[in-house]
């Protein structure tokens, strides 16, 4: 077991200088940077880490591997639908990885409870939709760095939008921003961190 752990330490040190890097997040996308117009910031938080502090345990693919409650406030006028697109810019690949994506949120939704289930549609919770993360599943599927590549972030962001995606399959995270170009008012992004030792 030592020799294991040993032996994936040893590949995650060497894979630190490969990572995706953040101008590849959802939120730096040029379709929606460029043709958004985004004027307003919104307020993203969690009650169980503070921004850019370690995500608990529970949260990750170690852990309970349970979705973390979140809440938000700013939501501008006009907004008619809320996007969620959780991914870690530092992994080892040429673009980061989708951890979560959820799409058709209320723009009177302020918070999501934790632990949502991994369905594609939550009728009980408003109505919005999940969509595919990197592992080709659908809903929420936390941090899990190899071992040994040291502190990942993660960028939980929320985007309003003034006009609905009209999305109704499961899309991952690039049909869900060609969906979103040129739609959004305003984003959020709270970051917590992750390392496997």
């Amino acid at each position: 077991m030592d020799v294991i752990h040993s032996a994936k330490t040893l590949i995650g040190h060497a894979l630190r200088p490969f990572h995706a890097g953040g101008e590849k997040l959802a939120s730096n996308d040029q379709q929606i940077s460029r043709a958004g117009g985004i004027e307003d910031f919104l307020d993203v938080e969690s009650v169980v880490f503070e921004a850019d502090a370690p995500i608990p345990r529970k949260y990750s693919g170690e852990g309970e591997n349970v979705s973390p409650p979140l809440r938000w406030s700013g939501i501008p006028a006009g907004a008619k639908e809320l996007v969620l697109i959780c991914e870690d810019p530092d992994a080892p690949k040429a673009e980061p990885y989708i951890h979560w994506v959820l799409y058709g949120l209320s723009a009177q939704q302020t918070s999501l409870p934790e632990g949502i289930p991994a369905t594609e549609s939550l009728a009980m919770l408003g109505g919005f939709r999940q969509g595919r993360n990197s592992a080709g599943k659908i809903g929420y599927t936390g941090p899990m760095p190899p071992i040994g590549h040291g502190v990942h972030r993660y960028h939980f962001q929320l985007f309003a939008l003034f006009e609905a995606t009209g999305l109704s399959n499961h899309p991952d995270r690039d049909e869900l921003i060609d969906a979103m170009s040129g739609h959004v008012l305003a984003l959020g992004d709270l970051v917590g961190t992750y390392e496997r030792t």
